[in-house]
């Protein structure tokens, strides 16, 4: 346990106008679960990034590997070291199969003028039962759950004979089943004397699995500590340098209802689904992963159309059959996946906050007014506190919790009267979380009518007026935001509903 495999001396890196890291010290042992833990811009990215070689850091730094110095280090290096990074979307390729996820890079880097499929299906067969799971090797990545989809890049790993495997946000879209069988897999490589860096901002999850936690806060090393002797209190103290806490954010005065869907059902998705949301008024929607909750609130944006019911806003009945039309009418959705569907990763701040109202900073020949334009981005990024502060900074290189506050950013300036937020604090530190909450209790007081989709219940209780509760595409149960209980919650989540022969006949869908 005591073995460190990577040590840092005295790492700093400087990108124009802020510095990101400053004079980090620390070290990264074999055969240790280490949580890697602060606030969105503390500088988390940027060192793994300096470990898997895409980042150089400033000059006069030391990074040992084995005992051994390292100089500037390539990505090829770092893998042939086994340092090996799965970042938050895996970074690998939907369109091949499993087999090639797994082991193409091998062939590719071994110079090979042919691809030795025999090898291959050794080498991802092998790296599979070590891991002790079985997947088809010739499915297509593209087709497989997100749990699936971490086996495989951890898989890939293994090919490359990982000494140390960094694991960025590994459990953001897993449930509560597929986290075990992950922390399962963590056990087992730690096991056989592979460390692992952990990165997230579940708390609970750290002190699961964990062996240290190292704090970074503003790019400076705050300490590590072991998971036997700090409290949750303690390390969020760390990582903040102040107290924070999830006291209970009341609405105060609700306006009249501002939408009403009436028995909206779709075969496989969602069934029944009644319910209003008020002015003002902030509606949590929780439960299980496949529960049916994304799927039934896409259904109100445009995206995935019902089949059958009725959706009224403002007293009028809506039939928006795309997104665009959705926010012409009013109602504007932030999603899950950012990187997939809420960001243009290659755009910078300015482009993304301001894409869904493009059309308000161009005159009448369709020419864009690029002060107008810079000072609405400028306002936003002040107003949500994305860091660093630039709005000419490319959406790719924020951190993922600043990311979603670009995403939150771009809807909210659009100035909806329904906002629909699918786990908007998902990846995000605890303060953010907290300036996150803050800022929907406040649109939702000055009359915006807000859907929350959340699987965190601290969350959900934290801020929700009303409280719906999915199980298998219906609502089963409402709670008054001020009297529910977590237990309460949990126990309509997961209780067995009584469905008949035609339910049980569909499949329901594996989104949240």
């Amino acid at each position: 346990m005591d073995e460190a495999f990577i040590r840092l001396e005295n790492v700093s890196k400087t990108f124009p106008g802020v510095k990101a890291l400053d004079d980090i010290s620390m070290d990264i042992r074999k055969g240790e679960v280490l949580g890697l833990i602060g606030e969105n811009g503390a500088g988390k990215s940027t060192l793994i990034k300096i470990l898997s070689g895409v980042y150089t850091p400033d000059p006069g730094a030391g990074i040992f590997v084995d005992g051994k110095q390292i100089g500037s280090m390539s990505p090829r290096q770092s893998l042939e070291l086994g340092i090996v990074v799965i970042y938050q979307d895996f970074s690998m390729f939907p369109n091949l199969t499993v087999r090639e996820n797994i082991a193409l890079s091998q062939q590719l880097e071994g110079h090979r003028k042919f691809v030795d499929w025999k090898m291959m299906d050794k080498s991802a067969k092998a790296a599979l039962d070590e891991l002790g799971v079985k997947i088809n090797l010739d499915a297509r990545l593209g087709s497989l759950s997100i749990a699936k989809q971490q086996l495989i890049a951890i898989a890939r790993a293994l090919v490359y004979d990982a000494k140390v495997i960094v694991m960025d946000e590994p459990t953001s879209a897993l449930s509560k089943g597929e986290v075990e069988a992950l922390f399962e897999i963590i056990r087992m490589l730690r096991s056989r004397n592979i460390g692992i860096v952990f990165i997230t901002h579940k708390f609970e999850e750290l002190f699961m699995i964990c062996d240290r936690m190292t704090v970074l806060r503003d790019g400076k090393y705050i300490g590590s500590y072991d998971a036997s002797e700090v409290t949750h209190d303690k390390l969020i103290y760390h990582m903040v340098g102040r107290s924070v806490t999830f006291e209970r954010m009341a609405g105060k005065n609700f306006g009249p209802e501002i939408l009403s869907v009436k028995s909206i059902s779709k075969k496989g998705n969602y069934k029944d689904i009644s319910f209003s949301l008020r002015a003002g008024e902030i509606v949590g929607v929780t439960g299980l992963v496949g529960a049916g909750r994304t799927e039934m609130t896409r259904a109100i944006f445009g995206m995935n159309l019902p089949e059958s019911g009725e959706i009224f806003l403002e007293g009028r009945r809506i039939s928006p059959r795309s997104p665009k039309e959705a926010l012409e009418l009013g109602v504007a959705y932030v999603p899950e996946s950012r990187q997939i569907e809420g960001i243009i990763m290659r755009q910078d701040v300015e482009s993304n906050i301001t894409l869904s109202t493009i059309k308000n900073f161009a005159n009448k020949i369709s020419l864009i007014n690029f002060k107008n334009r810079g000072n609405a981005a400028l306002e936003w990024i002040k107003r949500l506190g994305v860091r660093p502060g630039f709005p000419d900074m490319l959406a790719s290189k924020l951190s993922g919790g600043n990311q979603q506050k670009v995403v939150v950013a771009k809807w909210l300036a659009s100035n909806p009267k329904v906002l629909i937020v699918d786990e908007p604090t998902n990846g995000i530190d605890i303060a953010a979380k907290r300036e996150i909450h803050t800022l929907l209790r406040k649109l939702a007081d000055d009359g915006m009518g807000i859907i929350m989709i959340s699987s965190e219940l601290p969350e959900v209780l934290a801020i929700s007026d009303r409280i719906l509760v999915m199980r298998q595409g219906r609502i089963v149960a409402e709670f008054d935001g001020s009297t529910a209980t977590q237990e309460e919650i949990m126990n309509q989540a997961v209780t067995k509903s009584r469905i008949s022969a035609d339910d049980k006949s569909e499949k329901w869908g594996e989104a949240s």
